[in-house]
């Protein structure tokens, strides 16, 4: 029965893929990534919100495995039939190669959520830079054998209607300041930026090692995949390009030139420009070199680091936080790279103001006319169990696109 369910819902998104306008809104995200000015594109990505639009009560399949695929093939459904957006349905089914990747050798402590969808608080396990001796760089472990299980059972179960690729390491990201306040603790990291400057500069000195060393494991165990397709980039955005992969690419062995990556400091948002500088982005500057496009930021502010930002090698995407001065920002970046717009999620809560969103909307197209623009709906953690506000949201978006 589970079987027949997942048939048939890979039948709709076989249909749905074949639409002309999947095609129409690949080549425009390719000529979008590729810095041509075409128009603003959407995407929505509810997040937290997916349990409100979708929730597990309405899956009919009975084994958990199949009700994680079950789950998935109705998002990409409901993505087409709710979201005025320009979100590609591919006809595909992505099989992730089995991998792990080990710790840094401590596990990490975080104080109890006092509810699900609840913060919590850091607790720091280095308290005393002498401890990183008990660190480690992480560790790759490969299952070629699980693999071909996965490949195979995918095949089986609807390889006649979808394309069953398979993929590796496709959504490359660095995390310095993250790792960092997760070993050391929020405060702490901001305490350590004065008082313990050079212990801490080489403590991420020993995190970028350990980054390189991952990405080398993955370039040996050959686990890297083309991602300039779907696959989601950076804070937002999807990969598709005509710039990757680049010249001299063989479909054997996928290198960094022919990937993107990305990096981010959400944790340096309060920081001068001079601080992430020195303790963030000359370390994730070396660390994204290599790759052939790059992305940068999430939700940190980084008005008045735009002009360092750009210096990254490649870069080809940039976050624009609800937080930035999108006036000064839209200034400051041009057509230099992708003005990767991340509107306030809170919009979707309280009063649903259609005249405000729109007023807010439309200010953000007009100062960003001569850029290379997307509009990111995320961090969308709930809508209050009213799935139509994306719907509506998406039409207003799409509406003053022209």
């Amino acid at each position: 029965m589970d079987k027949k369910i997942l048939r048939n819902l890979a039948y709709q998104v076989a249909e749905t893929a074949s639409l002309p306008i999947m095609s129409e809104r690949r080549e425009l995200w390719k000529r979008h990534n590729d810095l041509e000015i075409v128009r603003p594109l959407i995407l929505i990505f509810p997040e937290g919100s997916w349990r409100e639009l979708l929730p597990e009560s309405i899956l009919e399949c009975t084994q958990q495995e199949t009700r994680q695929i079950e789950w998935e093939l109705r998002r990409r459904l409901y993505t087409y039939t709710h979201f005025m957006d320009d979100t590609v349905i591919e006809n595909s089914w992505i099989v992730q190669k089995r991998f792990q990747v080990s710790d840094w050798g401590i596990q990490i402590q975080r104080s109890e959520r006092t509810q699900e969808t609840g913060s919590w608080h850091f607790i720091p396990v280095i308290k005393d830079f002498s401890e990183i001796e008990k660190l480690h760089f992480p560790q790759v472990t490969y299952d070629p054998d699980g693999t071909t299980d996965d490949f195979n059972a995918a095949q089986d179960l609807f390889g006649d209607i979808l394309d069953i690729k398979l993929k590796g390491v496709a959504h490359v990201s660095f995390h310095l300041a993250s790792v960092y306040s997760n070993l050391r603790g929020l405060e702490q990291m901001y305490t350590d930026m004065v008082d313990y400057p050079e212990e801490m500069l080489e403590f991420l000195e020993f995190l970028t090692q350990g980054y390189e060393n991952l990405i080398k494991q993955y370039h040996d165990l050959n686990l890297f995949s083309l991602n300039n397709d779907q696959t989601y980039h950076s804070s937002g955005g999807v990969g598709y390009t005509n710039h990757l992969p680049v010249p001299g690419f063989t479909p054997t062995r996928v290198r960094q030139c022919d990937l993107w990556a990305s990096a981010e400091s959400q944790e340096y948002a309060v920081v001068s420009p001079h601080m992430h500088r020195r303790f963030a982005l000359d370390f994730e500057k070396r660390l994204l070199q290599p790759f052939g496009l790059n992305g940068y930021g999430c939700c940190e502010d980084l008005t008045n680091k735009l002009e360092d930002v750009l210096t990254i090698p490649n870069i080809r995407r940039i976050s624009i936080s609800p937080f930035a001065n999108v006036d000064r920002c839209a200034e400051i970046l041009g057509n230099r790279a992708i003005f990767s717009w991340k509107p306030q999620p809170q919009q979707l809560v309280g009063e649903f103001n259609k005249n405000e969103i729109e007023s807010y909307l439309l200010h953000t197209l007009e100062v960003t006319k001569d850029c290379v623009v997307e509009i990111i709906l995320k961090d969308t953690h709930t809508c209050e169990n009213q799935p139509d506000r994306f719907d509506d949201w998406s039409k207003i978006a799409h509406s003053l696109i022209g």
